[in-house]
């Protein structure tokens, strides 16, 4: 008989991320590259003899929780953003926050593991995974069987976009880009190019121009817009 019992699981981590809002999040990981997060193990598991043996792996499966989403529940059908943002699919032939169980799956690519203060830290590259997410379970990325060149999938390729805009800093931009830069540390052109080329836009909105977004990494609002040809990066300021 199938256990009719609610499973509950305790986050074994949580995660540090550039990410504070779900716009803007690439769609998968690894897709921009300067995206920088940390993974902070929580007690009882915050102990380095845990990851003993992680360091011979370049990348890792993490298995997390949809935290922002739990409180608009799931559906039985989903609009897949790449679709168009007007089809259909069943929620389990696609990859949609909205889930009977929240839970997502990442693999990201690993750098540094640390202790710092008492805390365990592993730096993560590229990761798609908003501030604050709970991580369920680590396990190591094996080529020899997680990757499979000969998957195939359902959607046409028109269900991608097919070539990236280039993204273009104004004067004032770059000024505020070089002072925000140096404050962080961080390669903020560099990423600030990788997510908004990606055009994280609803794919219904694609063919808007002029319209201001913004997205937030960090403390900092990036605003921009589309152009007819470029994506344009207008203003960087720290938010309110």
């Amino acid at each position: 008989m199938p256990p009719t019992d609610a499973f509950h699981f305790s986050p074994i981590g949580i995660v540090h991320s550039c990410y504070q809002e779900k716009f803007g999040i690439p769609r998968q990981p690894g897709l921009v590259t300067m995206a920088t997060a940390q993974l902070e193990l929580l007690p009882p598991y915050n102990r380095l003899d845990t990851l003993d043996g992680l360091e011979a792996y370049s990348h890792i499966w993490l298995q997390f929780v949809f935290h922002a989403c739990i409180s608009e529940g799931w559906k039985a059908k989903v609009r897949p953003p790449r679709l168009g943002g007007k089809s259909k699919m069943g929620v389990f032939a696609t990859r949609s926050t909205h889930r009977p169980n929240p839970i997502g799956l990442s693999v990201v690519k690993i750098g540094k593991i640390h202790q710092h203060d008492k805390r365990i830290l592993i730096d993560l590259h590229g990761a798609d995974l908003l501030d604050g997410t709970p991580i369920l379970d680590i396990k190591p990325y094996l080529p020899y069987s997680d990757s499979l060149p000969q998957a195939t999938s359902s959607f046409t390729p028109t269900a991608e976009r097919s070539q990236c805009k280039p993204v273009i800093f104004t004067e004032e931009a770059k000024r505020q880009c070089d002072v925000f830069s140096a404050s962080l540390g961080k390669d903020l052109y560099t990423l600030i190019t990788q997510i908004i080329e990606q055009d994280p836009r609803p794919s219904y909105l694609a063919n808007q121009i002029d319209r201001e977004h913004g997205i937030s990494l960090w403390d900092l609002n990036i605003k921009w817009q589309a152009k007819n040809q470029h994506f344009e990066i207008f203003e960087i300021e720290k938010m309110k």
